[in-house]
């Protein structure tokens, strides 16, 4: 199989000696080993410089009973081997004379194998698979996010960090400098950031970095969610991805441009200069892939309870299975360069998936529709925020899923989930989206007291 390893924010390929040169020239005296459990959420090991060689050689071990998704208590040891691309120099750390690093890591078994259970593992298996058929996937996402006051004790509250709207500047939007420290710190990580504004939303954000490889793209959204909550916390803020933390508000999406390369002849695989929209026959397949498994990914490109608060009309969020070729109403569209910078934009993702498994699911949607060449319906250019529950229906437009519930019944019974993920991280999945429905579904809520508890 190839040997699948990122280039870290466009870095390009780091050797080991270029590695050591770098820990000394800026007293690098700790090292953090990152992966990512089941949900995404970042964890890490922390060792001395003085191992860097066991490092590198994937000797550090950790018990992986204790990470979400994982392994079962007596088959606990995995191995942590590092992507030497992902290293970089903490900007935070940096003090005269002292630093820290970190390596993004996948999970090894104690024969070297692959861990299947690593959503990272997920993901190469994935860009294996297109690369059997002679694909490179490249991706760049937009992860939005708000940033909230906090209390004396450093929680949360309700309360926004500013009221500016879109494209607002200060002094009505207060966020600039968050975003500019942001900024900063992507950019010594090795970013290359192309857009950073105020979203529609009060206290809503949005900082856009340059498109990838997917496997590269998934671990520099990792690392922009950590940043990104990193600063914020500096400037005693909370920054948060849920998809929809404020009711009456805009959500937090995580738009997601997704393109084939085609490795043999050195160019973008969805371009067609000859057809009327300017699309390849393999473009058109790959977006009937995604409009025909949409339903069974959604849990995971959608996976919370929350996420389907912001997947309803009215907040610019698509709710419709569609494509057009501009309109930002469809859950798909194509925006508007082409040439080598073609590609399909599917619009209901939120940053709460995790990246590996999202990127991977949404990829393997339309590798599924090229390998069985399936045929796209034609593009729908209306507004369908503005039609009626009937034309809808006389137009033949269904409906994503409206409920985490029902998004995991279509996950279960679809077939892109196994097929992607694999039994183990499948099964996993679904017990845990199955125990966090249960969670929500037997706890008493506010909205419950608010309306019940004086009225009967």
């Amino acid at each position: 199989m190839t040997t699948v390893t990122s280039t870290f924010a466009g870095l390009g390929t780091k050797g080991l000696p270029a590695i050591k040169e770098e820990m000394v020239a800026k007293s690098v005296e700790l090292l953090h080993l990152q992966f990512v459990d089941l949900e995404g959420i970042l964890k890490h090991v922390t060792v001395t410089a003085e191992q860097l060689d066991d490092v590198v050689d994937g000797k550090i071990m950790f018990d992986g009973s204790s990470i979400k998704g994982f392994s079962p208590i007596n088959k606990s040891d995995l191995y942590l081997k590092p992507d030497l691309n992902s290293f970089t120099v903490l900007p935070w750390t940096e003090e005269e004379g002292y630093s820290e690093a970190r390596f993004i890591c996948s999970v090894k078994n104690p024969d070297g194998t692959d861990f299947e259970g690593d959503p990272r593992n997920v993901l190469k298996r994935t860009v294996e698979r297109a690369e059997e058929k002679g694909y490179a996937i490249n991706v760049g996402p937009e992860l939005e996010f708000f940033l909230f006051e906090t209390d004396e004790t450093g929680r949360p509250t309700e309360q926004t960090q500013d009221f500016a709207g879109y494209f607002e500047p200060s002094p009505h939007d207060n966020g600039e400098k968050v975003r500019l420290e942001i900024y900063k710190t992507l950019k010594k990580m090795g970013f290359t950031i192309e857009a950073s504004h105020h979203e529609v939303a009060r206290g809503q954000h949005e900082i856009n970095f340059k498109y990838a490889d997917v496997l590269t793209t998934a671990d520099n959204a990792i690392t922009y969610k950590w940043v990104v909550k990193t600063v914020a916390k500096k400037f005693g803020l909370h920054a948060t991805f849920m998809p929809k933390p404020i009711a009456g508000e805009n959500g937090n999406g995580m738009h997601t441009n997704i393109s084939l390369f085609d490795i043999k002849k050195g160019e973008n695989a969805f371009f067609d200069e000859k057809d009327e929209n300017e699309l390849s026959e393999t473009a058109y397949q790959f977006i009937a892939g995604l409009l025909t498994n949409v339903k069974s990914f959604a849990a995971v490109t959608n996976p919370l309870v929350n996420s389907y608060k912001r997947l309803v009309p009215g907040y610019e969020a698509p709710c419709y299975i569609a494509w057009s070729s501009s309109n930002r109403s469809a859950l798909i569209r194509i925006p508007a360069m082409r040439g080598p910078g073609t590609r399909v934009e599917i619009r209901c993702p939120d940053p709460s998936a995790n990246p590996y498994l999202a990127f991977a699911i949404v990829a393997s949607a339309g590798l599924d529709g090229v390998e069985k060449e399936l045929k796209a319906p034609d593009a729908f250019d209306e507004d369908i925020f503005s039609m009626t529950a009937e034309e809808l229906f006389l137009k033949e437009i269904d409906n994503l899923p409206t409920s985490l519930e029902f998004a995991v019944m279509e996950f279960e019974k679809g077939e892109i989930g196994r097929k992607t993920f694999g039994e183990h991280v499948f099964s996993e999945y679904v017990g845990a989206k199955k125990e966090e429905l249960d969670s929500f579904r037997t706890t008493v809520h506010g909205w419950e007291m608010e309306e019940y508890h004086t009225k009967f």
